[in-house]
């Protein structure tokens, strides 16, 4: 594989620090506070899981959080000990803005909904520089009119989004620029550089604050931290003090306005909430002093949150800065720090680091595509803690929780307890991990820092988090649900990119995933497989509404689903472990038997799902050429479903070629292969041409023999159908004129294409697998065909598009998938961004032209962003798409199992 310029990489000062011993402690600080932290399960302590309604935005200002904090543009430690975060004022809101709102579940028309503009701009690994713009409008914030506007619309007509609302016509709004840079892993500087872009003068009130979470309410005798305003030679400045946490020296200045230090406590406001008695200062004190002038409502000489207020009344077009410092106490610190200097040189650090890791991309706009799509990355990680046992038992400081609380929601996941920074999918309206989401998260971060990548990964088999049954944790709404199984395919892909950047494989840390993946996979074929037949079921799997039914409850028909995604996912799985297997008896000779199994495996999946009309397993559609579904009544029949999802077209990722040139030498593994294939032919024909190897002396393994790819490839290659100028989509156009209708005992059930915003409430109604284009499914169809053309070479050609007459190499198509994907971000003819399509107020100012959002889906006729507004989690993975050598023939594939001469020498 050609290197992804690693030594480059590891030789600039980031590359450096990020690979040192010392990176953990450099990783102490950095974004890890939540967005929302409200509204969410973990806050949750109502008798029915009303999640929503317990905790909403209103309490969020003046109620204390029990596991966790957020904030605007937040920054913390590790363990959200210390956070810190921007409050802003413009003289006309009814609360200050302390956090980003959005529209709950409930209220939006099409599901959750953050209303606020927003972008992640810059960052490092090590976040020694991150950067992020807020746009905050001159006018009060239309909180009502995007409650009641959105609540007037049904699901067939469009979000009514913040631009909408006209608040931010003529530029009237500020720019809020909030940068970190470090001098020290822990001597840290908050930047808050604030731009009138109005034609008239504005006021504004700004208050970096920093606070400790409470951890004192829950039980009894906990140490509270504290705040406490000191002045040394005239320098006012704060000392923080936590059990645990060293002290630390806070400052702030500005030499735009004077600094006034104000303190609150960061507890409960029980009078505003509850109508109890209660002593003040309370959480929201900072917003009662600042919108009502109560002097009583804060304090001046501590507590345990602090703000450094300072007022600014800004001429048209007029810029202002404001600087917060926090370092240990004992630092030396003989003479002031030059705060401009400090972040001149982070960002030449940073600009030098992407500079190496880009240096093939020749494209200007490709190459800032990708570094924001990875600032979004970084911006996503969050401090995430829930302990199950103590959330459904209750603190002993608090009242019990309702007694039906211990049988509803997660109650058979009570030995999850987790208290780690995680990879978001979104910090507002996803934040809380998802099994599949952060699989693909890990395979993005690989190429920045691998290290956190493997973390990653290593966190869902932690036995604080995988269920001792071996399932791993779906998300918090529901843990027990199934999520695909891509947890082994991200777990090599990692490993892959990291023996890329530093030139060797970590095997300790693929065999110990792999060990928790057998009990994973284990799992799957006791829970998921009702008949036993190597046909799984599985649940929705993560594409939500693509169907006709909610495939994770109970079906109004009875019986269950035999689902083509659910099986194929599982026959990947198995090749997926086979590849690691393989990997791991380079070094240890007993993994070739394990590899045998799960190619075995593979084979028993693939004769189940891909036999002729007529057997009893089978989900291939011969009249039409596609694999559906299968509804199995409670009589016994079954019906295929026939519509052309991507639940057809997901059987092209279980894919492998295995390659002599590559496998061949390992001990007894050709022998075992041959005999198996001589003993049973019937599973032999499965595999392409076995006696008669292809292309590199290779073996194809796949659900598909070569009819049946060119017939998928047929239908996902035609523009009248999956094929779209941005992707493949989630489901076949044919739908728009022909929804497929399902009717039983008298009721009708119908799918249709639709190629944005979802008109059904299955699952909350705030995703939609019926049209649009999503990130993943196309990420690793692009790699699954690449994957093909290792086997088949450039001789092997089909038609692209569909109707064309135009017949490219497996390879080219792929580059062809990557290059429409890619196109969601870059600039059009037009100098416009397709993802942006909804925000053309930003896309006609040459100054915001560059702000990129990167959706959860993207719409499935013109590719214009919908659904989650920042979910860089999975639709970061276009930072891979764009970068040369990641991905296809010439990437990080034909560098898989390679053996080095000293452990080929061990194994023999």
């Amino acid at each position: 594989m050609p290197p992804l310029r690693a030594t480059n990489l590891l030789e600039t000062i980031e590359g450096a620090r990020l690979h040192s011993s010392e990176c953990a402690r450099w990783q102490r600080w950095g974004p890890y506070l939540s967005e929302r932290q409200w509204g969410t399960v973990r806050e949750d302590y109502s008798e029915h899981g009303t999640a929503w309604d317990y905790f909403p935005h209103d309490h969020a200002r003046s109620r204390a959080y029990r596991w966790g904090e957020d904030g605007l543009a937040g920054f913390g430690d590790d363990k959200l000990n210390w956070c810190v975060s921007l409050a802003l004022w413009n003289g006309a809101d009814p609360i200050i803005k302390e956090r980003l709102f959005g529209l709950t579940n409930q209220e939006g028309n099409h599901g959750e909904d953050v209303k606020e503009l927003y972008f992640y701009l810059d960052g490092t690994p090590t976040h020694s520089y991150m950067r992020m713009l807020y746009k905050y409008p001159h006018g009060a914030f239309p909180y009502s009119d995007l409650v009641e506007e959105n609540a007037r619309r049904g699901p067939d007509l469009p979000e009514y989004e913040i631009l909408d609302t006209g608040i931010f016509d003529d530029n009237r709004y500020f720019d809020v620029m909030v940068e970190y840079a470090k001098h020290t892993a822990d001597d840290i500087v908050m930047r808050v550089t604030i731009e009138n872009r109005g034609e008239h003068p504005a006021a504004l009130d700004v208050l970096p604050q920093i606070w400790a979470r409470n951890t004192w309410s829950w039980k009894a005798l906990s140490n509270k931290p504290s705040l406490m305003a000191e002045s040394t030679r005239g320098d006012a400045h704060v000392v923080a003090r936590h059990h645990g946490h060293e002290p630390m020296v806070i400052t702030a200045w500005s030499a735009n306005a004077p600094v006034e230090w104000i303190f609150c406590e960061n507890e409960t406001n029980v009078r505003r909430l509850f109508g109890m008695d209660g002593a003040g200062p309370f959480k929201d004190g900072f917003n009662d002093y600042v919108l009502n002038g109560d002097a009583t409502a804060v304090r001046r000489d501590a507590g345990t949150r602090a703000a450094a207020r300072a007022h600014l009344d800004m001429e048209a077009h007029g810029r202002a800065v404001i600087m917060m410092r926090w370092r240990p106490e004992s630092a030396p610190d003989p003479v002031p720090l030059d705060a401009d200097a400090l972040f001149a040189r982070r960002i030449a650090e940073t600009d030098a680091f992407y500079a190496a890791l880009q240096q093939d991309i020749t494209d200007a706009d490709k190459r800032l595509v990708q570094r924001q799509a990875l600032a979004g990355m970084l911006w996503s990680k969050q401090y995430y803690q829930f302990d199950v046992t103590r959330w459904m038992d209750g603190d002993p400081a608090q009242p019990k929780p309702p007694k039906g609380r211990r049988h509803g929601r997660n109650s058979d996941w009570r030995h999850l307890c987790n208290a780690d920074i995680v990879s978001m999918p979104d910090k507002w309206e996803y934040p809380w991990y998802a099994s599949w989401d952060l699989a693909f998260h890990a395979a993005a971060f690989a190429l920045i820092d691998p290290a956190f990548a493997k973390r990653q990964l290593l966190l869902l088999v932690k036995d604080r988090y995988q269920h001792p049954n071996g399932q791993l944790p779906a998300y918090e709404w529901a843990l027990g649900d199934a999520n695909p199984p891509v947890h082994a395919w991200a777990t090599w892909r990692v490993y892959e990119i990291d023996r890329a950047i530093t030139g060797k494989g970590d095997r300790d840390f693929l065999e110990l995933v792999f060990h928790k993946l057998l009990l994973n996979f284990s799992w799957w074929v006791n829970r998921k497989d009702a008949d036993g037949r190597n046909i799984f079921q599985g649940g929705f799997l993560g594409l939500d509404n693509v169907g006709i039914f909610d495939r994770s409850s109970a079906l109004p028909t009875g019986g269950h689903i035999d689902q083509a995604d659910g099986t194929a996912w599982m026959a990947a799985y198995a090749l997926d472990l086979m590849r690691i297997a393989l990997e791991l008896a380079y070094a240890n000779k007993v993994f070739v038997d394990i590899a045998v199994k799960f190619f075995e495996h593979f084979l028993y999946i693939a004769e189940a799902v891909s036999c002729e009309d007529g057997c009893d397993t089978g989900l291939w559609d011969t009249p039409d050429e596609f694999f559906y579904d299968k509804l199995r009544l409670p009589d016994g029949t079954s019906v295929p479903m026939r519509i052309r999802s991507i639940v057809g077209l997901i059987p092209l990722f279980a894919v492998h070629v295995l390659e002599q040139s590559v496998h061949g030498d390992l001990p007894g593994l050709r022998e075992r292969l041959v005999w198996f294939l001589e003993h049973r032919p019937d599973l032999a024909r499965l595999v392409s041409r076995w006696n008669q190897p292809g292309k590199g002396n290779s073996l194809l393994l796949s659900l598909l023999r070569g009819h049946r790819m060119k017939a998928l490839l047929k239908r996902m290659l035609d523009e009248s159908e999956f094929l779209s100028d941005h992707g493949v989509r989630a489901l076949s156009r044919v739908h728009s004129d022909e929804p497929f209708v399902f009717t039983h005992n008298g009721d009708s059930f119908s799918v249709r294409y639709l190629p944005g915003e979802s008109n059904s409430r299955v699952f909350g109604g705030n995703s939609n697998w019926r049209g649009p284009v999503w990130m993943p499914v196309n990420y690793l169809l692009i790699e699954s065909i690449y994957e093909f053309h290792r086997y088949y070479g450039d001789d092997f050609r089909v038609e692209y598009p569909t109707g064309s007459g135009q017949k490219l190499s497996l390879a080219e198509i792929a580059d062809e998938l990557s290059r429409r994907v890619t196109t969601l971000f870059l600039l059009d003819e037009n100098s416009e961004r397709p993802v942006m399509a909804a925000y053309p107020l930003l896309q006609a100012d040459p100054r915001s032209r560059d702000l990129i959002l990167f959706h959860e889906y993207f719409h499935g006729d013109n590719g214009r962003g919908v659904g989650a507004s920042h979910q860089t989690g999975w639709s970061g993975l276009v930072a891979l798409l764009l970068q040369p050598h990641a991905m296809g023939p010439s990437g990080v594939v034909p560098l898989a199992g390679h053996m080095e001469e000293e452990e080929l020498a061990a194994v023999k």
